[in-house]
């Protein structure tokens, strides 16, 4: 299919040079990291707003095309409406859960790439765009974006000469995410011939497989499927980092270990306990102890240097602060913890408790309840169940990843009852295997059935979050 909607925007086929020289400014990737290595630091491409501005329109012309046409990765959740890390982790997580629960040992494999962004070959890219349909205006457009760029870097005051780019998308731009989504796209069948599941934001790959606990061939299958993606990852231009892809094995249960380790070439990887995957730190248990305990030091030492300017601050700011800084962390990918026992989130309520008590000046003794009231703030718990039910609406109106729609199934009756319009989600049996509670499949769907007939038939979004909060609250708070 020609695409060709470009030409309804734009009466040039090139995009414009001024808008191509780019400003690197470098950011270092973690503070803890050592300044005066450069590989420790991300080049981040600081761009004309104007060219953004640009960029944005054809970057939703071109999502349109990519979306009607099918032709995005449905397992790439990196820069796709209603995607994100957290739908891409509950996927991967949900998959570990369910093998686990069948009696199944897991592998998850973290790839690490090298600067992935600055290597992309533009006539590799160009080739994709072709056979995906773009031709025309939109490809020499296309085309003209990627060539003749060139950069500066900012460093400390002062500014670099300009140097030429012949390859790689720029980071910090609109478009370049998007491109190199495009760019991976054939690697997921590189992957699948191994018989291996993955998943992918932007440049960040995880694959998983499952298998019996005496299975005497994973090590030879993992070798393989680490061999083939390398050979891509050298076709493509890229480089695969070996050094710093971690490997995560799940055992069948907790009493059950695995001893091994994959040696490709020269690098050896050797199972880790943990593995830090998209922000979250997932442990070979699942159990996100190791997860919970990293996010409550990052939230008390956020709350730590707030206390400390507290008397120059009003209420208002503090509040503004406290959710910025504290409460923002407590709720990334908090669905992963649906299921989890009351003992291991309490360490999180007691930082919200803590940030409670901050805003309002309280001393540490003050009772909690009545500040959380006020601040209008549901309980980490409720905030949990608030987050996985926000996914299930989103699954029942066919607006969530496809990913996740398959995860839970509609209640279909046999004949017509009233309970068909009734909006019910199907709950899975346990009986045969091990304990689902954990899952999304199981708990999103208890959950749902439990809320009153009125919020599960909310007419959008936007009514159902504002019914469920007041539920929560109500059922959490005021009781």
């Amino acid at each position: 299919m020609l695409f060709s909607c470009f030409d309804a925007i734009f009466f040039v086929f090139c995009f414009p040079s001024a808008f191509k020289q780019a400003r690197v400014s470098p950011l270092l990737k973690k503070p803890s990291l050592n300044p005066a290595l450069l590989e420790n630091y991300r080049p981040v491409s600081l761009l004309p707003f104007i060219a953004k501005t640009l960029e944005r329109a054809v970057f939703n012309q071109l999502s349109v095309f990519l979306v009607q046409n099918n032709l995005l990765d449905s397992n790439q959740s990196g820069f796709k409406s209603g995607h994100s890390t957290e739908t891409a982790l509950l996927s991967v997580t949900e998959a570990l859960r369910l093998a686990r629960a069948a009696s199944k040992s897991s592998v998850l494999i973290l790839l690490d790439l090298s600067a992935a962004f600055d290597t992309v070959n533009h006539q590799i890219l160009l080739s994709t765009l072709r056979k995906m349909g773009i031709s025309g205006t939109a490809l020499q457009w296309l085309n003209s974006y990627l060539s003749d760029r060139s950069f500066m870097v900012s460093w400390r005051g002062e500014v670099s000469k300009s140097q030429q780019l012949a390859t790689g998308v720029p980071q910090g731009s609109v478009l370049g995410p998007l491109l190199f989504s495009i760019y991976m796209t054939s690697l997921g069948s590189v992957i699948q011939k191994h018989g291996f599941s993955y998943h992918c934001y932007a440049d960040d790959t995880q694959l998983y497989f499952s298998f019996q606990p005496d299975d005497p061939t994973v090590v030879a299958r993992i070798s393989a499927c680490l061999s083939d993606i390398s050979s891509w990852m050298n076709d493509h231009h890229l480089q695969l980092n070996l050094t710093k892809t971690e490997l995560l094995v799940v055992p069948a249960n907790p009493s059950f270990h695995h001893n091994f380790s994959i040696q490709l070439g020269s690098s050896t990887i050797t199972p880790s306990r943990t593995a830090r995957n998209l922000g979250v730190v997932m442990d070979h248990q699942l159990s996100f102890t190791d997860h919970i305990a990293t996010t409550t030091r990052s939230c008390r030492f956020a709350l730590f240097n707030i206390r400390k300017i507290r008397p120059f601050l009003s209420e208002q700011s503090t509040q503004l602060l406290v959710q910025a800084l504290v409460l923002s962390r407590l709720d990334y990918c908090n669905a992963l913890l649906a299921g989890l026992p009351a003992c291991t989130i309490k360490p999180l309520q007691l930082i919200q408790n803590a940030a409670a008590r901050v805003v309002f000046n309280e001393p540490k003794t003050a009772h909690v309840t009545p500040l959380l009231i006020r601040l209008h703030w549901l309980p980490v718990a409720a905030r949990i169940k608030f987050k996985v039910l926000m996914l299930a609406y989103k699954t029942t109106t066919g607006t969530a990843p496809t990913y996740l729609n398959s995860l839970v199934q509609s209640y279909a009756p046999s004949r017509s009852l009233r309970s068909a319009s009734e909006r019910r989600l199907v709950l899975p049996s346990q009986r045969g295997s091990k304990s689902l509670s954990r899952t999304f499949s199981w708990t999103a769907p208890s959950w749902w059935n439990d809320l009153p007939i009125s919020i599960r038939t909310a007419e959008s979004l936007l009514i159902f979050k504002k019914h469920l909060k007041t539920h929560l609250f109500r059922l959490h708070l005021t009781n």
